[in-house]
């Protein structure tokens, strides 16, 4: 009685439509669980998100959970994680994502999780990194630990999102650096992100992560903004 009280006053809404989720339902409707945009990448080898980095860093495997479009369900549910402090939207996310890669073959012999680094000042004044959050539901249904003291961004540089792409490439260099990496030769890292849209800053922390010994770098974004 005192859950469907206070759900009156403060009715639990479903992140990417706002229609009112029941009992069993968390962060998403039925619905929208079912008809999210998924592009199914991580079945195949040669996608779009791979060839996205072709001649910017070398992966051995890369893919997004959705389709990003303006306007979208999808842009809600990342306006929710960045912007408007819901860490639940990236956690249930990451873990439904995470049910999908742990099918694919290309994802079964990852070693370490890496999410995208935020500044310090950054992750200071949203209270938190999405893309560790992501990480955090990955790690629920893949059981693949989570790595936050390897890659680290040593720099502070202005929001990329209405930069050009040449612009975006050249704010990137330099900006990441990998410590505590002695142990790790040979290793197979999953870089973490929640929209891929130039690649930029994939493609920077790929290339730091692919100047220890013989590592491997994949990548799982949220959501693929192609054009």
């Amino acid at each position: 009685m005192i859950h469907d009280f206070l759900n009156l006053l403060f009715p639990n809404r479903c992140r990417a439509c706002e229609r009112n989720l029941v009992k069993s339902e968390e962060v998403l409707c039925t619905f929208c669980r079912f008809k999210l945009p998924k592009t199914n990448f991580h079945r195949y080898h040669d996608n779009p998100v791979v060839k996205h980095f072709w001649g910017k860093t070398n992966v051995t495997d890369a893919t997004a959970y959705f389709y990003f479009h303006k306007g979208d369900r999808v842009q809600q549910l990342i306006h929710s994680l960045k912007y408007k402090g819901d860490k639940e939207v990236g956690h249930i996310l990451g873990n439904m994502f995470g049910c999908d890669l742990r099918e694919s073959e290309n994802y079964n012999q990852i070693d370490f999780l890496i999410p995208v680094p935020l500044h310090k000042s950054r992750k200071y004044s949203r209270g938190y990194n999405q893309s560790e959050m992501i990480a955090k539901g990955l790690n629920e249904s893949m059981e693949i630990p989570v790595e936050t003291n390897i890659l680290l961004r040593e720099k502070a540089t202005e929001t990329q999102t209405k930069k050009r792409r040449y612009t975006r490439y050249e704010n990137m260099k330099e900006v990441f650096i990998i410590k505590n990496a002695e142990h790790l030769t040979g290793k197979h890292f999953l870089l973490v992100d929640d929209v891929i849209t130039t690649g930029s800053t994939l493609a920077a922390c790929a290339e730091k992560l692919l100047q220890i010994k013989d590592a491997r770098v994949s990548i799982a974004a949220l959501a693929y903004a192609h054009h």
